[in-house]
């Protein structure tokens, strides 16, 4: 087991991950395999007209990138139990090649009422090459507690 246990996470500690170019194939790919074929993620045409002035990625793409960049890190390997829940508020576009990475701060970091298990609630930022969040929320992960390596 790699990953860190509830125990191991302090309220107000802050993660940072390795960054990560958004390129027009994950995009594609994305819009493939999501159906979202929203004419600002694929008519150019269209998306030269609005704020944007180009294609933007979809947002939930940037969510899915985040969750890979956070798993990279490893601190949950093996003591994550499962996701209990996720906001995500897109306060900015991504366009194909911004560099993205993830900060998290930690919001809670508690046993529950189960034994083995505590609810670590960490607040996400995802942050362009130019420092710009455009995209924030709150994630909860189940995470096994100490007590439940003994089991």
């Amino acid at each position: 087991m790699t990953g860190r246990y509830i125990e191991d996470f302090t309220v107000g500690e802050v993660m940072t991950t390795a960054r990560r170019t958004v390129t027009e194939t994950d995009i594609v790919l994305f819009t493939g395999l999501s159906g979202d074929f929203n004419p600002l993620h694929v008519d150019e045409v269209y998306a030269q007209e609005t704020q944007h002035g180009t294609r933007i990625a979809q947002g939930l793409l940037g969510t899915a990138i985040a969750t890979g960049l956070t798993g990279q890190t490893g601190m949950l390997r093996g003591t994550a139990i499962g996701l209990l829940g996720m906001t995500c508020q897109y306060t900015g576009a991504i366009k194909a090649g911004d560099t993205i990475h993830v900060i998290q701060t930690v919001l809670e970091a508690r046993k529950s009422s189960k034994p083995g298990r505590g609810i670590l609630r960490r607040k996400v930022d995802i942050v362009n090459q130019r420092g710009e969040v455009v995209q924030t929320g709150e994630w909860a992960v189940l995470v096994r507690s100490r007590d439940s390596a003994k089991e």
